[in-house]
């Protein structure tokens, strides 16, 4: 599956990561993505590892493992990869296929362009994790 820059820009529009984000902040985006296809059982992100790409999911599903055990399975339209690409520390968890998967790449030379150049990216992501921050700190105290 090779994706379009249109198509791309869809499917960007489709995350929930980039909600908010006007159509030419898309446009910039889908522009710097990589198609990226992994067949199943591969590891795409290594916990431990220094992050250098960002990842959307477009098809097919991964597991996010930490220290051998499975704490989430994602699929289309999810994302991983922000918090090493945003923070510069090694990756928390590994990223593992469990079918054929497609994802758009971001490099992350390219998302910091893109944060810096397009103000709406950024505070897109800063929503995103202030409000998985929010679902975990919640679930703690409750």
């Amino acid at each position: 599956m090779t994706l379009t820059l249109d198509e791309t820009t869809r499917r960007l529009a489709d995350t929930r990561l980039f909600a908010g984000v006007d159509a030419d902040g898309l446009d910039r985006i889908a522009d710097r993505m990589t198609e990226l296809q992994v067949p199943a059982d591969r590891v795409i992100v290594r916990q431990g590892e220094i992050g250098t790409g960002f990842f959307v999911i477009v098809n097919g599903s991964v597991r996010i493992v930490r220290d051998g055990d499975t704490l989430a399975h994602l699929g289309p339209g999810e994302f991983f990869g922000e918090l090493s690409v945003l923070d510069g520390r090694p990756r928390i968890a590994q990223v593992v296929s469990d079918t054929p998967t497609t994802c758009l790449a971001l490099a992350s030379w390219d998302f910091e362009a893109i944060v810096a150049e397009q103000p709406s990216v950024a505070l897109a992501i800063l929503r995103e994790l202030a409000g998985r921050l929010r679902e975990l700190t919640e679930a703690v105290n409750h």
